[in-house]
């Protein structure tokens, strides 16, 4: 879910509030998981493997599993459901044509060089080995980032620097596909506006730290409350039920 040198400042990971706040993470990726659809007997990297909910099902499903994420805490917490997991950034794969598969779920949009990612995922593979991921796309959370940015500016505070994620248009990410040499089955946008059974307060103080980081308590929660205001008025029924913009970038594609 994360990566190493290229991860945000102040953004940290704590594998038991993600599981609290974000379970849905996982169930969601369950479609994207059929995609793969693992075979017996073969390797498969699990690229942002997080806490391992998805690379367990994988090896349930008869396939070997490597998990890489660059969370030494999300790794442990894999390795605690019996996943054989390394600390690894996206960035700098260290794989030469081993794998059948590489499967990546709810974790591209952390890393911000994605050529160097998908060159990285290219190497990994055996020749005519697949890509198969799902992540956010061109349009993922707009609402949830534009109220970020607001409350920084409402306060006179820059938001450059500050936004953690890319989400690519399909057409964009497409293009990079191909720079590197994949050949591409599918890509599509998917909207998939995503209940929070958690609320907007959990799901910013999970995955949104770096809007807020350096800033004085008192400023933080100024600037948390009041993008928690704005997002109530597009984000909630006004019954405490929240519901996340997410629109997601799902591809297949071959070595």
């Amino acid at each position: 879910m994360t990566n190493a040198s290229h991860t945000p400042p102040g953004q940290a990971w704590d594998a038991s509030q993600y599981a609290e706040n974000a379970p849905f993470v996982p169930k969601l990726g369950h479609e994207v998981l059929k995609l793969l659809s693992p075979q017996p007997g073969e390797r498969i990297l699990d690229l942002g493997c997080g806490d391992g909910v998805l690379s367990e099902r994988i090896m349930q499903l008869g396939a070997t599993v490597l998990g890489v994420d660059a969370s030494a805490e999300m790794v442990e917490a894999a390795q605690q459901r019996g996943v054989t997991a390394r600390v690894v950034d996206g960035h700098q794969l260290p794989f030469d044509h081993e794998f059948d598969a590489v499967f990546s779920n709810a974790a591209l949009h952390w890393m911000l060089d994605p050529q160097a990612v998908l060159a990285g995922v290219k190497r990994a593979l055996k020749p005519g080995g697949r890509f198969v991921a799902e992540f956010g796309g061109h349009g993922n959370v707009a609402a949830i980032c534009t109220a970020l940015i607001a409350s920084l500016q409402f306060r006179g505070i820059s938001s450059k620097g500050r936004h953690p994620w890319y989400f690519p248009t399909a057409e964009d990410y497409a293009n990079l596909l191909q720079t590197v040499g994949f050949r591409i089955d599918s890509i599509e946008l998917i909207p998939r506006p995503t209940p929070l059974p958690k609320g907007m307060a959990n799901w910013l103080d999970t995955f949104a730290s770096p809007f807020f980081h350096g800033l004085d308590d008192d400023l933080r929660d100024a600037v948390f409350d009041h993008t928690v205001n704005l997002l109530s008025h597009s984000l909630s029924d006004g019954h405490g039920n929240w519901t996340a913009d997410y629109v997601r970038l799902r591809v297949v594609a071959h070595a």
